[in-house]
């Protein structure tokens, strides 16, 4: 079975050829909220989606479903807001459209674009300063092969577990030379790190020198309030995208979400509560003959251990606020 050899170039979901990603935030007047979109390349990529915890808040996620008539998505979007933000994505689809972007239909084109919501309403003041279409298309535009993790886009207002959420992002490549590679936008019910040890779950599964961290101070551990009763931080949700250039159907992209949750749950702990709405989106830009059977199986595995790692480092590089205190900020012996 492949093995992994190393981390992309960037150790980012742009590491798969073709993929871009783009952010927008608000900040202050009552705004911490904003969007993420994932932009494969123009012909699109093959999708899957798995949806799980009690409380999802989702747009054209039926579409993914392999007995459905398209292919491929066109863009993902992961947006603050919860379901107000579900607007953003008409930013997204309209600029794809003017860009000729989409599903041909007749004279034109209808862009495929899935997305998921975080729930982060009034974590800067005003309950209705969420994204609209305007922000999403910012978003669009800012699309680059770059990715910008810690408090940025859909991870601008994340909390995680009690702790300032962002946005993480990891990749791997291949001994048979594909790449897989996760984004995350943190926003957990759960906590992302040990009560017993101040350690982050998820650098457990990172690469030989990716996460030059130590344990904390037993004092910083001892002085660290988490979620203090059950509830506390209730409505929530993380959200996931995996790429890989590896070819996979519909329900290979399904698939490959699904194990993905493994990750999710490695470094979040409980998760996939009633009241998150954990989502992994998957895409494939692989062109061939589909992996099949236990081919497969390689790709998944290393999914889980990207979506665990991009959740590690997006909470490691989340911004200290004044409602949400970072990882840095709490336990300062750890960063090397």
């Amino acid at each position: 079975m492949p093995t992994v050899v190393r981390a992309g170039n960037t150790n980012s979901l742009v590491d798969v050829p073709g993929i871009r990603v783009g952010q927008a935030q608000r900040r202050g007047d009552g705004w911490l909220s904003g969007v993420t979109v994932v932009l494969p390349p123009p012909d699109g990529a093959v999708g899957g989606v798995d949806v799980r915890g009690g409380g999802p808040g989702t747009r054209e996620t039926d579409v993914l479903d392999p007995r459905k008539l398209v292919e491929k998505v066109h863009g993902i979007v992961l947006t603050g807001g919860s379901a107000f933000g579900l607007a953003s994505i008409d930013g997204v689809v309209s600029r794809l459209a003017d860009d000729g972007i989409g599903f041909p239909v007749g004279n034109g084109v209808v862009p495929i674009v899935p997305g998921a919501v975080i729930f982060d309403l009034a974590r800067g003041g005003d309950f209705r300063s969420t994204p609209d279409a305007a922000l999403g298309a910012a978003a669009y535009d800012a699309a680059t092969a770059h990715v910008e993790i810690g408090s940025v886009g859909a991870g601008t207002g994340a909390v995680a577990g009690g702790l300032a959420g962002g946005v993480g992002t990891a990749s791997a490549v291949l001994s048979d030379g594909y790449t897989v590679a996760a984004l995350a936008v943190v926003n957990a019910a759960g906590s992302a790190v040990d009560p017993r040890t101040g350690v982050l779950h998820g650098i457990s599964d990172g690469l030989p020198g990716e996460f030059d961290l130590r344990a904390p101070a037993p004092e910083e551990v001892e002085r660290w309030i988490g979620p203090s009763e059950p509830g506390r931080f209730n409505f929530n949700t993380t959200l996931g995208v995996i790429a890989t250039d590896a070819p996979l159907s519909k329900a290979g992209c399904g698939g490959l979400a699904s194990a993905a949750h493994d990750g999710l749950a490695r470094a979040l702990r409980p998760a996939h509560t009633i009241t998150d709405g954990d989502t992994v989106f998957a895409l494939s830009t692989g062109v061939g003959e589909p992996l099949t059977g236990i081919d497969q199986r390689a790709v998944q595995i290393v999914a889980a251990d990207c979506l665990s790692r991009a959740i590690a480092h997006g909470v490691l590089a989340a911004s200290d606020r004044r409602d949400a205190r970072s990882y840095r900020a709490l336990f300062p012996s750890a960063i090397r």
